[in-house]
């Protein structure tokens, strides 16, 4: 778990970036299908940013999530605001977070807290929270040609999320069998080694001698491949992912990472 100076930050960084997006959004930008699934750009930022809305003074509460339906209304609100009202209100927004945050004292990190993926901590739902944000800036900006930074605590913190689940990704959606094994080598700004290897189940390790194949992969193709928000193909045809080792595992792993949508 992250401390919470650190998660403080990293929905500082992630808001920075949501703003680039916005800057470089013009009316038409906007309406630019977006890598989420079947949202334009104003309806994915609108979404990210209104859960923001939402729980801004929520929490941490171990009983009760917030409502999703709030944010949908609130969505629906945001579709046919003019594009400066949009981004004054989404800047607004993310402004009140940040100081919902930065008032709170640090030790709420570890409240148990209701999530979208069941009890955790309030540090857990913020994690969440970067996840989603980060994922989300991208599946806007990519599609706008824009760059964003893949460093900083932002980005540890989204590739913590598939890191953690590297078992069940391992697993479950690359099939590795029994006796088999995988390292991944993210590059990058958010630059990490980890391992999984299938003794009964796969599940994360310390260290592999000899894994059966070894993925590389840059910290922007690994998080969004992850997410199913790009072609594998693609990714492999620009050498942001390869593998080496076992190729038919190497190649099974590259195209199989998508473990959330």
């Amino acid at each position: 778990m992250n401390d919470y100076a650190t998660l403080v930050a990293a929905h500082r960084q992630v808001y920075e970036q949501i703003e680039q997006v916005m800057a470089a959004a013009d009316d038409d930008g906007l309406a630019r299908r977006s890598l989420c699934p079947d949202w334009d750009i104003r309806t994915c930022l609108a979404h990210g940013v209104g859960i923001d809305k939402v729980i801004t003074g929520w929490g941490p509460d171990p009983d009760d999530l917030f409502s999703f339906g709030e944010v949908a209304a609130w969505m629906k609100e945001m579709a046919n605001v003019d594009r400066d009202a949009f981004v004054a209100t989404l800047t607004q927004i993310a402004s009140e977070r940040l100081a919902d945050l930065e008032a709170r004292d640090p030790s709420v990190v570890d409240a148990p807290c209701q999530t979208p993926v069941g009890l955790q901590t309030f540090g857990g739902m913020l994690e969440i929270r970067v996840f989603d944000l980060w994922v989300h800036a991208r599946d806007c900006a990519l599609p706008l040609g824009l760059p964003l930074p893949d460093d900083g605590p932002a980005a540890e913190i989204a590739l913590g999320q598939v890191h953690r689940s590297m078992g069940y990704i391992a697993g479950k959606k690359i099939g590795l069998e029994e006796g088999l094994s995988l390292s991944v080598e993210v590059t990058g700004g958010a630059a990490r080694t980890f391992h999984v290897e299938v003794d009964g189940r796969a599940t994360l390790v310390d260290e592999l001698q000899a894994p059966t194949a070894t993925l590389r992969a840059d910290t922007e193709t690994f998080i969004m491949l992850a997410c199913g928000r790009v072609d594998p193909q693609e990714r492999i045809d620009a050498g942001r992912i390869s593998w080496t080792g076992d190729p038919v595992w190497g190649e099974r792993a590259a195209r199989n990472l998508r473990f959330t949508m």
